[in-house]
């Protein structure tokens, strides 16, 4: 009896929507029968939309990851020519000769390798994490030599070369023959400094959707207009649906998406934020009829979608190109899409039944046509938005003009009525969006009609200069951690949120003085960071107000040090929206160096100066 993890289970194989090749079988032979018994085995992953054949995962030993082709080689011509970006790999069939760039098993394998260390297992150290993944490639049904041959304009060592084997090239005799060292040269290591428990978690979430019971989770609850939308379809297939924070625009969005899914239909569910898949998957899972389904959605944000076209396309070098020397927002506002505008259009790109956008006033309408592109015929498209948390300045750009010419007709679907904030912080909020935001642009939550206010929260505003607001944020952090170990909160329940990275890192930095440890996304690989934030975290939690869309919390401490303009105003009004109620209470407290804001934060229940908030 084999006891290593395999996933999917060997009994279930048969029911993979893609079956394993003759290779892939032969290969999986060689891993259970070869492969110490540490090493995990998962077959055909559903990487968040990537799939490699094979990843194999030792939380003691390292990550491994496998491209097989059961190419013949000797059954057509394959060779390499330039092309459009560089060195291309090519087959000749018949006398005629066609491009497999978008086929190459050692760019693919790359490209997997390269998001495994980026978004996936975010904690692997920046520097020698690397060493800790293995790329490799296998053919089943071919010489070794003959493989290297024509993958060596591909390969980025060569044999005997350092860290070659981290990117092994193995053949039909290395697989026939049960040689694993060959294969996957890291097999028998059975400890690393670089790898850890910890960082194969956050790995083994992404390869396997966990079986959860009915006591982790609870279906998604909706009113009678959520649950309309959710459930239907327009004629056309295009819905826009606007309402402010808190009113369930999300919820619509993953309550469709989860309905599609179980009907067997490809969903991409594309943000702005990398922060919000985690939120975005947790509620999808709820409304599935079975967590495999979640095979079924493909989390994503625009700039990753436009790279992930690009490399199935074959243009993983002009996507490269694109960032020499161009502005970087000029790259990904404008050249980025046009190159993923071009490359959508040809037949091997990917397609969807429905692509669902959250936030989607981040969003430009040059993104949104891009998108459409990949949309099947007689397929979804749906945006949610709200204009009155345009952090980026791009909800202006959505004219009426531009919304005709983006699919749509009819009226905008409305949603009003607020659930998330506590009716206390829902009037600050209304009042700070009145007086600050443009009139024409904001949609104001309305309280829940009948309802009595069984959720307190205590509100806090504590004004200070900018100098002295890192030592009054960590100062009211440690003030909130005497509020957890009852009602139900923890010290991972607290998010401290601010309007920039080096504002956020000197908050971390001083709570580190006092041995606190916070899960955050400041930094240089801040986007990595990103992908490892999530609310499930033990840790207290810090991260941007612009990261922290759509996410709610009953802790949080807001630290706003600008407010002089329209954008800043706009993250200030997301940050207050963010509370989730509670009928055991919910904790909200700004800390505020932007004079602007100072009689506004005269308005709240409990205000105070910076010098009153100091914590011995």
């Amino acid at each position: 009896m084999d006891d290593r993890v395999i996933s999917p289970p060997l009994a279930q194989l048969a029911k993979l929507r893609q079956p394993l090749t003759a290779g892939e079988r032969a290969v999986l032979q060689l891993f259970r029968q070869h492969l110490p018994k540490d090493w995990e085995i998962y077959l055909q992953p559903h990487l968040n939309g990537l799939r490699p054949d094979f990843v194999l995962l030792n939380p003691n030993g390292g990550i491994a990851v496998f491209e097989v082709k059961d190419w013949d080689l000797k059954a057509m011509r394959y060779f390499t020519k330039k092309g459009r970006y560089g060195h291309e790999l090519w087959a000749e069939r018949n006398g005629e000769e066609f491009c497999i760039q978008n086929q190459n098993p050692v760019t693919k394998v790359n490209l997997y390798k390269k998001e495994i260390f980026d978004l996936y297992c975010p904690r692997l150290k920046a520097n020698t994490g690397w060493a800790a993944i293995t790329a490799g490639v296998i053919f089943p049904f071919a010489d070794v030599d003959a493989v290297k041959s024509l993958l060596s304009p591909f390969l980025k060592t060569q044999d005997g070369e350092k860290f070659a084997q981290y990117q092994p090239v193995s053949g039909i005799v290395e697989v026939t023959a049960g040689k694993i060292l060959d294969v996957f040269p890291e097999a028998n290591r059975t400890n690393s400094k670089i790898m850890s428990k910890g960082y194969a978690d956050d790995l083994r979430g992404w390869l396997v959707e966990p079986d959860l019971s009915s006591t982790q989770r609870t279906p998604l609850v909706l009113d009678r207009n959520q649950l309309s939308l959710a459930e239907s379809r327009t004629e056309s297939g295009y819905r826009r649906i606007k309402g402010p924070a808190g009113s369930g625009k999300s919820l619509v969005l993953a309550a469709r998406a989860a309905r599609l899914a179980n009907e067997g239909k490809s969903v991409l569910v594309a943000t702005f934020n990398i922060t919000l898949w985690h939120y975005l998957r947790d509620l999808i899972v709820r409304g599935l009829d079975a967590p495999g389904k979640l095979r079924n959605v493909r989390f994503t944000h625009f700039h990753l979608w436009c790279k992930h076209v690009c490399y199935d396309a074959g243009w993983d070098k002009g996507y490269e190109r694109l960032w020499h020397s161009n502005d970087p927002r000029e790259v990904l506002n404008t050249t980025l899409p046009l190159l993923a505008d071009e490359a959508v259009t040809l037949p091997n790109i990917e397609r969807y039944d429905a692509i669902f956008v959250d936030e989607g006033q981040d969003y430009l309408p040059l993104w949104w046509s891009v998108l459409r592109k990949a949309c099947n015929p007689g397929g979804e498209m749906l945006l949610v938005a709200d204009a009155t948390q345009d952090v980026y300045g791009t909800a202006s750009s959505w004219t009426d003009e531009a919304m005709k010419g983006a699919g749509f007709g009819g009226r905008w679907a409305q949603l009003a009525t607020s659930y998330r904030l506590p009716p206390e912080a829902l009037g600050l909020a209304r009042n700070f969006a009145e007086a600050f935001l443009p009139k024409d642009a904001i949609d104001l939550p309305e309280a829940e009609q009948g309802s009595l206010d069984l959720y307190p929260c205590r509100l806090r505003w504590v004004q200070c200069s900018p100098d002295t607001a890192g030592a009054v944020c960590s100062n009211e952090i440690l003030s909130l951690m005497r509020q957890t170990g009852k009602r139900g909160l923890a010290n991972a329940d607290i998010t401290m949120l601010t309007g920039d990275m080096q504002s956020g890192m000197n908050v971390v930095n001083r709570l580190d003085e006092y041995d606190i440890n916070v899960v955050n996304t400041f930094g240089d690989d801040h986007r990595r960071r990103k992908m490892g934030f999530y609310m499930g975290d033990t840790r207290i939690k810090a991260t941007t107000l612009h990261s922290f869309k759509g996410w709610e919390s009953r802790l949080l401490v807001i630290y706003v040090p600008d407010a002089a303009h329209a954008q800043s105003l706009a993250l200030v009004y997301a940050g207050l929206t963010r509370l989730k109620r509670s009928q055991e209470g919910s904790w909200l407290t700004v800390v505020c160096s932007a004079p602007e804001l100072h009689e506004f934060g005269r308005s709240f229940p409990d205000y105070a100066d910076g010098a009153s908030a100091t914590v011995v």
